[in-house]
């Protein structure tokens, strides 16, 4: 695991050669960061340099029903948000919107797997593994990024 300095704090990155196996908030343990992709791309993340990681990940551990979640957090475009609901609809049980926030907790690798796009029904800024100021963060940053790429 190395460290990769964030305006969010700290993130311990937890790869296995190429491929990224883990982030986590607040990483206690400050070994620099390695000479690796993830940690290019975080930075340039933050930078607002980035949009979209291509590192290769793998989503490990989890129920069926969290990795199915996972993949529909993939999905979710640089700068937009999306409900529970609606990834609980997606899945074909519009009843699982809580069962999708606790499974956005367990995302094993928050950023690369945006998480922080899922907010509660009408917009509102509920649940994160990393603390409500870190989502909050990480949306105003895609944000102020998303609408200077649409508008110069």
């Amino acid at each position: 695991m190395f460290v990769v300095e964030s305006p969010i704090g700290p993130l311990g990155v937890a790869v296995e050669g190429d491929v990224v196996v883990g982030v986590r908030f607040g990483a206690a343990v400050r070994s620099p960061a390695a000479d690796h992709a993830a940690a290019e791309q975080l930075r340039a993340y933050f930078a607002g340099e980035l949009t979209d990681f291509t590192v290769p990940f793998d989503l490990r551990g989890g129920s069926e029903f969290e990795r199915a979640v996972w993949g529909e957090i993939a999905k979710i475009p640089y700068g937009e948000m999306i409900t529970y609901g609606a990834i609980a609809t997606a899945l074909g049980d519009p009843g699982a919107a809580r069962a999708v926030g606790t499974a956005c907790n367990h995302n094993p690798i928050p950023v690369i797997v945006p998480c922080h796009r899922v907010v509660g029904a009408g917009g509102k800024m509920v649940g994160f593994g990393g603390g409500l100021d870190r989502k909050r963060q990480l949306l105003e940053l895609e944000a102020r990024i998303a609408l200077t790429r649409a508008w110069g």
